[in-house]
């Protein structure tokens, strides 16, 4: 694998569908920055380093099962550390068995072979109506929140 931002996202996205998260959070450098721009109250809108980062998504397979990443361009920009990604994650709920389909935009910079800073746009009104408020902070990632 190269270590191209197209191609640490892409590895993030097979990971994630693999349900792999010791592995995917591999790919994050330890002072990575996760930002949540349209996180809606009680949900955070930004994880500060690898620890933050890891306590958030460590758990995210058993709150989400995401079975397919749908839609997904990912764009080079100017800059080859940036990309701009947007995808469709469709799955179920766990707790609840109801599906879960969210349209995500995430920017994402790469510094040798790591990610060191992700922001991730999705509808928090979808991710509420899907998981409710107890369950939201894990629709953020696209995970790739």
């Amino acid at each position: 694998m190269t270590d191209t931002t197209a191609a640490v996202f892409r590895r993030g996205v097979d990971l994630l569908l693999a349900k792999d998260m010791r592995a995917y959070l591999e790919l994050w450098h330890e002072d990575a920055v996760a930002e949540f721009p349209f996180a809606p109250p009680g949900s955070p809108r930004r994880l500060d380093g690898i620890a933050a980062i890891t306590d958030y998504l460590i758990d995210y397979p058993d709150k989400l099962d995401i079975a397919e990443v749908t839609a997904l361009t990912v764009h080079e920009t100017a800059d080859p550390a940036v990309v701009v990604a947007e995808f469709t994650a469709s799955g179920k709920v766990v707790a609840t068995g109801e599906p879960y389909e969210i349209s995500y935009i995430a920017v994402v910079t790469v510094a040798h072979g790591k990610v060191v800073h992700y922001r991730d746009y999705w509808n928090p009104m979808v991710a509420l109506q899907a998981l409710g408020d107890d369950q939201l902070g894990v629709a953020a990632t696209g995970a790739t929140r």
